[in-house]
């Protein structure tokens, strides 16, 4: 994968050298789907993160990436749910745990909902 990655990076920058404001260049399906997620994220007015390693954020930024305010944030930590640890008196969020916890968000909700359909059929209330 390492070798298609270089390979699409390489014909990225080659065409980024021409001049104009549309760049035609070819890479791999798997690269293109890359680029779709990102530019459709975007277009959604999401923010795009992209880190090396162990990656953190402060508790304002992963409010802003999980769409909620930094209070939240804060009572998501002090119960457990969003892990953290801490960097002299500040705090510090592995992403990693950010997406755990939208993974533990979706689980939750995907239950709710399924509650919810049983609940209008055992009351006969579904089509």
């Amino acid at each position: 994968m390492t070798d298609v990655l270089m390979r699409d990076a390489d014909a990225l920058h080659r065409a980024l050298e021409g001049a104009g404001d549309e760049v035609k260049v070819s890479v791999s399906r798997a690269t293109a789907e890359w680029l779709a997620d990102i530019v459709d994220a975007r277009s959604r007015g999401q923010r795009i993160v992209v880190t090396q390693g162990r990656a953190e954020v402060t508790p304002a930024e992963a409010a802003a990436l999980l769409g909620v305010s930094r209070p939240q944030v804060r009572k998501f930590m002090d119960e457990g749910k969003l892990g953290f640890r801490m960097v002299g008196a500040h705090h510090r969020i592995p992403l990693e745990s950010i997406e755990a916890f939208r993974a533990w968000e979706r689980e939750q909700m995907t239950r709710g909902m399924e509650a919810v359909s049983q609940l209008q059929n055992e009351l006969g209330l579904s089509h």
